[in-house]
């Protein structure tokens, strides 16, 4: 139907009739007597010129309403994901400006100048995810701009043409529709995220592990939990000693916790958030692993579910004969030590999200590990060869 006040449509150059065809071969309206018997356009593809034109309206509506999801979609996107993104990228950087301020607080007369580089780094970092936010922003404000200017053209293509002005607006139309398909969804971009890794330094790592060792008055009190200790293993009476036994215990009672495989144990005492650091005499072992272990950690059974660094919830350090290696969900990462640790210490940083093993004698940070730690954590053992014993 032709829209309201509209005059008579063109006719046909050659038969003085109205255009009331489309040829589909030829891909333009047509009179009947071109599509009859000896026109032009016999043998074509001939339809109804309003059948085309009705064809045509339905495409635009539905391109409108896939116009509209989009543009809900990005008007989403940018209402609610990239203000979450700029928050968290704000707190992550305040938070990670107040862990290099406190460690360097402990060696300030040694090291202004890396506090300096560090802070300025973050404070780089931080206005580059800023920067980006701001950037995504005005791109798909840009975007919904477009889109709504391409929308109110189609819309009023739709309902102030008729027929045969439609028809011939169809290659623009076509164009429009392909021009906002070229405008993409928003997608998920490490850009927008704060990235932690820069305040990583070898020498802060060094420096902040030896202050805060040597400002310690002890080490945390830590004690086996006499539940899960595998049945391949002595406990002392005191519970800080564990001895390898070749032969099963009969005399341990099997329960929901207890290890009944490898010969691993966890500690009774669980770490949420906070600082905390332990010591384990492992100079007697040749078969040991030391670490943390979520709550989660499976007991039962020979699988690698069970097995320490072998899965998602251990994370140890451990020694077969001569070889040391950091161990966790399968990956080993081999540590090229010139000695054996007759001591291994273990400090866990749950507010920088770190776990540091170092040699006490000598201070010497052996491995450092950063990843989201579930809590709560365990101390967790394990020893294939004599004793290990916890230090306190």
């Amino acid at each position: 139907m032709a829209a309201e006040g509209a005059g008579p449509g063109p006719l046909c150059p050659e038969h003085g009739q109205a255009l009331s065809w489309f040829c589909g071969s030829e891909r333009r309206p047509v009179c009947a007597a071109c599509a009859g018997l000896g026109g032009r356009c016999q043998g074509h593809r001939i339809r109804p010129a309003k059948e085309r034109a009705e064809d045509l309206r339905n495409k635009i509506v539905d391109q409108c309403e896939r116009l509209q999801l989009q543009s809900a979609g990005i008007t989403k996107y940018v209402a609610e994901v990239l203000p979450e993104k700029n928050q968290r990228a704000v707190s992550m950087a305040s938070a990670a400006r107040e862990l290099v301020i406190q460690r360097l607080s402990l060696v300030r007369s040694l090291c202004e100048s890396e506090e300096q580089r560090l802070l300025e780094q973050v404070h780089g970092e931080e206005e580059r995810a800023h920067q980006s936010i701001l950037t995504q922003r005005v791109h798909w404000a840009e975007a919904l701009q477009k889109l709504d200017t391409i929308r109110t053209s189609l819309v009023s293509t739709l309902t102030h043409l008729d027929d045969l002005q439609l028809i011939q607006k169809e290659e623009e139309i076509f164009e429009k529709a392909e021009e906002a398909e070229g405008i993409l969804d928003p997608q998920e971009s490490e850009k927008l995220n704060f990235n932690e890794k820069c305040t990583r330094s070898p020498l802060l790592t060094q420096l902040w592990a030896t202050a805060v060792l040597g400002s310690l008055s002890g080490t945390e009190d830590i004690r086996i939990d006499e539940r899960t200790v595998s049945p391949l293993l002595r406990l002392s009476d005191d519970r800080r000693t564990l001895t390898f036994s070749t032969k099963k215990s009969k005399a341990c009672a099997d329960g929901p916790e207890r290890f009944d495989h490898w010969p691993n144990a966890l500690a009774a005492t669980s770490f949420q958030a906070g600082l905390h650091v332990w010591m384990v005499n492992v100079q007697n072992s040749c078969a040991y692993k030391v670490g943390v272990a979520s709550g989660q950690l499976p007991r039962k059974g020979s699988g690698s579910d069970c097995r320490l660094g072998h899965n998602i919830f251990s994370w140890v350090f451990s020694r077969y004969d001569q070889e040391f290696r950091f161990s966790h969900n399968g990956q080993h990462e081999p540590l090229g030590l010139l000695r054996c640790p007759g001591q291994l210490g273990v400090l866990l940083d749950l507010q920088a999200q770190e776990l540091l093993f170092y040699e006490p004698a000598s201070g010497t940070v052996l491995y450092t590990h950063h990843a989201s730690f579930p809590g709560p954590l365990f101390p967790v053992f394990a020893v294939a060869d004599q004793t290990i014993s916890i230090v306190h």
